[in-house]
């Protein structure tokens, strides 16, 4: 596909976990042919991007984010002809593909590490990075993100290596020439092959700064090495020589703890990303997220991008739990809160990203047992759980709440055996809602949750001040509320969204114009007051040009 400059602003981004999407096999297991078979599926929905999480080689400790061949596709998802062949179909729907590129590390099982570890000397010795032991054994204290230290001892070099997340993911050296060398080239074969663009995770950590490595330092490694000077240098090397003149796509999985952070990621001058998704862990988004906090992060955000980049808008993926439980109502509002989202989603400046299942409103799975999840992190966080003194039964209902399980279900199509998803048994449990949560009950309903997102695709894309026009936020004061203008080139169009199961009374002089979409089914005039119901969500056109 031929790529006109900044075309990425005008996508709706479909996420695929390809394990979950669609088994076309009956292993139970999804895959590339899976996907392909729901093509047409996309393309009703309105989607014009696909972000497929890795599909690469790999021993799956981390689900695919241990990549052991770039080259190759895991047998479990296919052939790299089906690859082709999904590329092929998805570019005749007019659908790009966005590969999810793992940069930071690699799996220990690829041919690099392998020869790494053997010796100090070779071509490969210094592709990772390696230590000589402290006094105490590693070279200082700092822990990895799925538990324990973030060293570890290699007999045949008498070495540890780094590895901020699993022991199996070790970091790469990208202080080493070389390794940025194979990496580049990784990235041009992949262009050349089709790609339309690229999603990076875990960038935020290429630079460890271990010229300062302190051997008391006991904090966790991601948070000791996030957004050095570094790593900025090597992205915007990465970008010149791989990205650039293509015109694809790119969007930074990164670590911002201020919008400071955000734009040294995204800003146009700074030639990095085109847009970035912050990595908030799920924890503290279920202890710490209010409507409140979002209208403060959306300004922010708004005031430091506005006029030199542009935001990666989603509200879910496959690191978080599911978006109607988290920031929504998962009970008796559940429909009406899965719209409202939907509605603040394509409204909101940036580009959207639909998880999977987000467009039938999928929710978090709660699974019985610690047992039944498959997530290495999650796991990790219950044992945590337990050390921190909670009981077991405490333990498992904050893992329920916050696993990236809940996000791994298998699709919900329909509601017979196995969800439509596979003939076999499916390799992580299906939701017990899935025979009324699922594709094939709201394809034809029109006050479905499926038609909803269509139309408000739809509306997005047939107005251009829903994609590029201003961002003024109004009723800022009211709690449970986020509002907004959107005007772009004499057009002026507004949303209001009650984050609420209260009905709330609202008044306000930018409320006024045509209702063009609710997710209640109100239409009419507005003239400056209105009732909101709960988890009531408005769009509407105050001027048209």
């Amino acid at each position: 596909m031929i790529h006109e400059q900044e075309w990425y602003k005008r996508l709706t981004i479909y996420q695929i976990y390809p394990r979950s999407f669609q088994d076309s096999n009956g292993d139970g297991i999804g895959d590339l042919k899976g996907i392909l078979s729901r093509l047409d599926y996309l393309e009703d929905l309105g989607i014009n991007a696909i972000w497929l999480s890795p599909v690469y080689a790999s021993p799956n400790v981390d689900n695919g984010y241990d990549i052991s061949d770039y080259r190759q596709i895991m047998p479990e998802f296919g052939t790299m002809k089906d690859w082709d062949d999904l590329l092929e179909e998805a570019h005749h729907r007019g659908i790009a593909i966005i590969m999810d590129l793992v940069l930071n590390h690699t799996s220990d099982q690829h041919r690099w590490f392998q020869a790494s570890k053997q010796s100090r000397e070779g071509s490969y010795s210094d592709y990772y990075i390696w230590r000589d032991p402290g006094p105490d054994g590693p070279p200082n204290q700092w822990r990895a993100v799925f538990g324990g230290s973030a060293w570890e001892y290699v007999p045949e070099r008498g070495q540890y290596y780094l590895h901020l997340f699993a022991k199996e993911q070790p970091d790469l050296n990208w202080a080493n020439p070389k390794v940025r060398a194979e990496v580049y080239d990784t990235i041009r074969w992949w262009t050349q092959k089709g790609v339309d663009g690229f999603r990076v995770d875990a960038i935020s950590y290429l630079d460890k700064g271990l010229e300062n490595l302190k051997p008391e330092d006991d904090r966790y490694g991601t948070s000791a090495c996030a957004n050095l000077p570094g790593t900025h240098r090597y992205i915007q090397e990465m970008i010149h020589e791989t990205c650039k003149s293509k015109h694809l796509m790119t969007v930074g999985e990164v670590t911002c703890y201020t919008p400071d952070d955000l734009w040294n990621y995204t800003a146009r001058q700074r030639g990095e990303f085109d847009m970035a998704i912050p990595f908030v862990t799920p924890f503290h988004e279920l202890t710490h997220w209010s409507p409140e906090q979002m209208k403060e992060e959306l300004a922010a955000s708004y005031k430091v991008l506005k006029e030199e980049g542009w935001w990666a808008r989603f509200l879910s993926n496959h690191d978080k739990p599911r978006q109607v439980s988290l920031y929504g109502n998962d009970g008796e509002y559940w429909e009406e809160s899965a719209k409202l989202l939907a509605a603040l989603l394509h409204t909101l400046p940036g580009t959207p990203f639909i998880y999977q299942g987000e467009e039938i409103g999928m929710t978090n799975i709660m699974l019985p047992d610690i047992k039944a999840y498959d997530d290495i992190d999650t796991r990790n966080f219950y044992e945590n759980c337990l050390l921190d003194g909670m009981s077991k039964t405490e333990a498992l209902k904050l893992s329920q709440a916050v696993s990236r399980d809940n996000a791994r279900s298998p699709m919900q199509w329909d509601g017979t055996e196995y969800a439509g998803f596979t003939s076999g048994t499916p390799w992580l449990r299906l939701n017990p809602n899935y025979p009324k949560i699922n594709v094939s009950e709201q394809k034809n309903r029109p006050d479905s949750i499926l038609s909803f997102y269509r139309q408000v695709i739809r509306l997005r894309r047939e107005n251009e001040a829903l994609i590029f026009g201003d961002y003024a936020p109004f009723l800022v004061e009211e709690t449970d509320l986020i509002a907004y203008r959107r005007q772009w080139n004499g057009s002026i169009w507004g949303a209001v969204h009650n984050f609420s199961t209260q009905t709330r009374q609202v008044n306000a002089l930018e409320l006024q114009g045509k209702i063009r979409l609710s997710n209640y089914g109100r239409m009419g005039e507005l003239h400056g007051s209105l009732e909101l119901r709960p988890y009531e969500s408005l769009i509407w056109c105050e001027r048209e040009e």
